[in-house]
């Protein structure tokens, strides 16, 4: 399995000392490498902490997360953060890009966290990710002159540019109209397709959900399959 979730917990505290939230109760999950799975539930339930807890960008009061074997709870900082990212990638509702960089030097941002000797391939991954997501074109564009599907087509080559084995989307449609979104999750499927990224979606929307392989909700903190 590439990846594996054992009885993730995890509780919210109120910081006025108001009642702690459980939102996390005993998540379990399997997946093999190359399958893709769509999580929904309403807003609150817990879906973007179980995208976070996996990526490494929050911590679960109990439970075991393993990628490729390896528990990342016991990863050091250095360990953590080349997890966060080579092995994983991310695309956020807001794509998050840097209004002064081009869009190929958008792309690249990622790479100044691996070492110098991983970036000699880098300029040319991300060119060929950039035709990927049919933005080639768009190479010495800035964000500011892009659509809002293009941005986000850009956030998804970013989030590729290190080669990782499992892709988090959280809610990546969330801030595109209809078609953008439905050719956004066109994209990551072509992707999952053409490369073979494992990918978990979380989103809002059950037609997109259904394009993924599984379905699971999350319910009363637990992940069930979905009727």
């Amino acid at each position: 399995m590439l990846l594996e979730v054992r009885n993730l917990t995890k509780t919210y505290r109120a910081p006025d000392g108001g009642d702690a939230v459980d939102v996390l109760r005993g998540v379990d999950l399997q997946m093999a490498a190359g399958e893709t799975l769509s999580i929904v539930g309403p807003s609150g339930s817990g879906k973007s902490t179980v995208l976070n807890v996996i990526g490494a960008l929050d911590q679960a009061d109990a439970g075991e997360v393993l990628v490729n074997g390896r528990d990342i709870e016991k990863l050091g900082k250095d360990e953590l953060a080349a997890y966060r990212s080579t092995t994983v990638g991310f695309i956020f509702q807001l794509h998050h890009l840097l209004p002064q960089c081009t869009i190929l030097e958008n792309v690249l941002v990622p790479t100044l966290a691996v070492p110098k000797a991983q970036r000699a391939a880098a300029r040319g991954r991300a060119e060929e990710l950039l035709e990927a997501v049919g933005l080639k074109h768009r190479l010495n564009h800035r964000p500011g002159e892009l659509s809002g599907g293009e941005r986000q087509r850009v956030a998804v080559a970013r989030s590729l540019i290190n080669e990782p084995k499992l892709l988090l989307a959280d809610e990546p449609t969330g801030a595109l109209d209809r078609v953008n979104a439905a050719k956004l999750v066109d994209l990551l499927a072509e992707l999952n397709r053409t490369r073979g990224v494992t990918l978990v979606m979380v989103t809002h929307a059950p037609e997109l959900a259904q394009r993924m392989a599984r379905v699971l909700e999350l319910v009363d903190g637990k992940l069930i399959a979905q009727a």
